[in-house]
């Protein structure tokens, strides 16, 4: 679908420069090659804080950097959420990204930044259902660091 969108409309700088980079990335982190996605990646480093697609190359690149076990880089990555909260607005991936965010602090040693973010994420999710797979992770993560 990804080629057919590209070859429908190969002048639209949104779609080209920051949608499909994106998809490719995330087959790419599906198909175990993290480095592939990132390099893709950086054909939306351009546009990815002045689109309003809630900073999904981001996201993604964090996806990566964290499957890559490179702790200091997917923290730089979904930091940019935090940092960026009128972009993100409200989507799903400014509380996900805080989650990555604990991650990336608990991959990197440093317990006590991913507490806090494990909280974060923790308290955005206070009203979700108890069932949904991720909190229950999130959850089993938080408790370890205990």
């Amino acid at each position: 679908m990804a080629y057919d969108l590209e070859k429908k409309f190969p002048m639209d700088t949104l779609l080209n420069g920051f949608w499909l980079p994106t998809i490719r990335a995330a087959i790419e982190i599906s198909d175990d090659n993290p480095d592939g996605a990132i390099k893709l990646l950086q054909a939306a480093v351009p546009y990815e804080l002045a689109v309003g697609g809630d900073l999904y190359p981001v996201y993604v690149r964090g996806q990566a950097y964290l499957t890559l076990h490179k702790g200091t880089e997917a923290a730089t990555e979904y930091q940019k959420f935090v940092d960026h909260r009128g972009i993100v607005l409200n989507s799903p991936l400014g509380a996900l990204a805080r989650l990555g965010l604990a991650r990336a602090y608990a991959m990197q040693g440093d317990t006590a930044k991913a507490k806090a973010a494990y909280q974060d994420f923790l308290t955005l999710w206070k009203d979700a259902d108890p069932d949904i797979p991720i909190l229950k992770e999130a959850k089993a993560e938080y408790a370890k660091l205990q």
